[in-house]
C-alpha cells in the first residue's frame, strides 16, 4: 500500500534529542569523556565570569562547540551556530533541547580571551591526557615527536616592511590592491604581516614557495598513539629542537621521563642529541648521514632492537598531523596570532585524544575518579 505525506503538524511532542541518538553512536563515548573532564573543570569556569550580570552560554558549551567543530570538520563557528537549528546529533552534544534557540557565533569571540586567560585548553587538554594515563592507555617510557607547518591566516600582500606602510603598490583597488614585489627581497627581520605580525615567513624545502606559517610541535606517547602535548610557535629552523625540551620539561614535571625518543632527521643534530643524553633519554632519532660530521646519533644506538621498533613506531605522529590537518581544519589556521591558534590546536588535539580513547576503552568516561 503506498503512504502519504501528512502534512498535519503535531500539536503535542514529547520526544527529545537524546531519544533520536542512537544508542551505539560513538558520539556517545566522546561526550561521556568530555562531560567528566568539564565538570572538574567547574571552578575554573567560576573564576572566568562575574557572579552578577546577565547569564552567558555556559563555558562548556562553548568548549564542546569547538569539539564539534574538530570532529565534524566543520569550516566556520557561524556554519556551527547555523547547523544547530535542525542537526538534533549536535543539540545532543551540547545539552540542549529541542526548542531551545541557536546562540550567536559571537559568543565564541566575547570567550576566546577568557579561554585564553585562565588557558583552559591546556587543562582541557592536560585533563584527558590525565584520565587515559590512568586507564593505562599511556606509554611513560617511550615517546615521539615531531613538527609541521601551519598556514597563517594572512596572504603574501600583508607582508610589508617594518620601516613604511607601503611599498610598490598600485591602488587601482583599494579593496584588493596590487603589489609588485619584483625585485624586492622580503625577509622577516625587515619585513611582517600586517593582518598577524606573529606569523613567519618559511619554505617548507628547496624549491618551494615562501607562505606565511606557524609552526606546530607534537609530543606522542607510543603506545597507543596519543598526544601527550602540542606547542605552536613562528616558524624558523630552531623552534622545532627548542619546543621539544620545553615539551619534555613539561612532561618531566609531571613525572613523565621517557627511556626514549623517537624523531626524524630534522632532529639529528649534535645540539639536540646532547640535550636527550642530558637528561638520560635515548635518542632514537633518525639518522642523517648526508648532514656534515656525519650523524650525531652513535651506531651503538642504531644497531640495538628498541631503535628499529622507535623508527617504525614514529611514523604514527605524521597520522596525527594528517587528521588534525585533514579533518581538525587545522591546515590553516582561522585565527590571528599564536595564542589563539595555540588554543585552536589545543581543542583539536584533545578532539584528537577524545576520538582515539573512545576506539581503545569506551568505558572510560563511565569510570569515576
Amino acid at each position: 500500500m503506498r503512504g502519504e505525506s501528512n502534512r498535519q503538524e503535531t500539536m503535542l511532542s514529547l520526544w527529545t534529542p537524546e531519544q533520536r541518538v542512537p544508542a551505539d553512536h560513538p558520539l556517545r563515548k566522546i561526550k561521556a569523556l568530555a562531560d567528566r573532564e568539564l565538570k572538574r573543570l567547574s571552578p575554573v569556569f567560576d573564576a572566568m565570569y562575574s557572579h552578577t550580570g546577565r547569564p552567558s552560554v555556559p563555558p562548556e558549551r562553548v568548549l564542546k562547540a569547538l569539539l564539534l567543530m574538530a570532529l565534524y570538520s566543520i569550516r566556520s563557528e557561524r556554519q556551527l551556530c547555523e547547523q544547530l537549528d535542525y542537526n538534533l546529533l549536535f543539540r545532543w552534544f551540547l545539552d540542549m533541547n529541542q526548542i531551545e534557540e541557536s546562540f550567536d557565533a559571537t559568543v565564541f569571540c566575547k570567550n576566546r580571551q577568557r579561554l585564553l586567560a585562565h588557558e583552559v585548553g591546556k587543562l582541557f587538554f592536560d585533563g584527558v591526557v590525565k584520565r587515559a594515563q590512568g586507564g593505562g592507555l599511556i606509554s611513560a617510557d617511550h615517546f615521539t615527536v615531531d613538527s609541521t607547518l601551519i598556514e597563517a591566516w594572512a596572504s603574501l600582500k600583508s607582508f610589508r616592511r617594518k620601516d613604511t606602510s607601503e611599498t610598490n603598490r598600485d591602488e587601482d583597488d583599494p579593496g584588493n590592491a596590487t603589489v609588485n614585489f619584483h625585485g624586492e627581497k622580503r625577509r622577516n627581520e625587515t619585513h611582517q604581516s600586517t593582518t598577524d605580525p606573529e606569523s613567519r615567513l618559511y619554505r617548507k624545502g628547496p624549491g618551494k614557495e615562501a607562505k606565511l606559517y606557524y609552526a606546530g610541535h607534537a609530543l606522542m606517547e607510543n603506545r597507543h598513539g596519543l598526544l601527550l602535548d602540542i606547542s605552536v610557535t613562528p616558524a624558523d629552523t630552531k623552534s622545532q629542537w627548542t619546543s621539544a625540551e620545553q615539551m619534555l620539561k613539561r612532561q618531566a614535571k609531571k613525572r613523565r621521563r621517557p627511556e626514549t625518543l623517537g624523531g626524524d632527521k630534522g632532529y639529528d643534530t649534535k645540539g639536540f642529541i646532547g640535550m636527550l643524553q642530558k637528561r638520560q633519554i635515548a635518542p632514537h632519532i633518525a639518522a642523517n648521514d648526508n648532514r656534515p660530521g656525519g650523524s650525531a646519533v652513535t651506531k651503538q644506538i642504531r644497531k640495538r632492537k628498541g631503535y628499529a621498533i622507535s623508527q617504525r613506531v614514529r611514523k604514527r605522529i605524521e597520522e596525527i598531523f594528517g587528521w588534525m590537518k585533514t579533518i581538525g581544519g587545522l591546515r590553516k589556521t582561522r585565527h590571528k596570532g599564536r595564542a589563539r591558534t595555540q588554543l585552536a590546536a589545543e581543542i583539536v588535539g584533545t578532539a584528537y585524544n577524545l576520538l582515539r580513547i573512545a576506539k581503545l576503552k569506551p568505558d572510560l568516561g563511565m569510570v569515576s575518579g
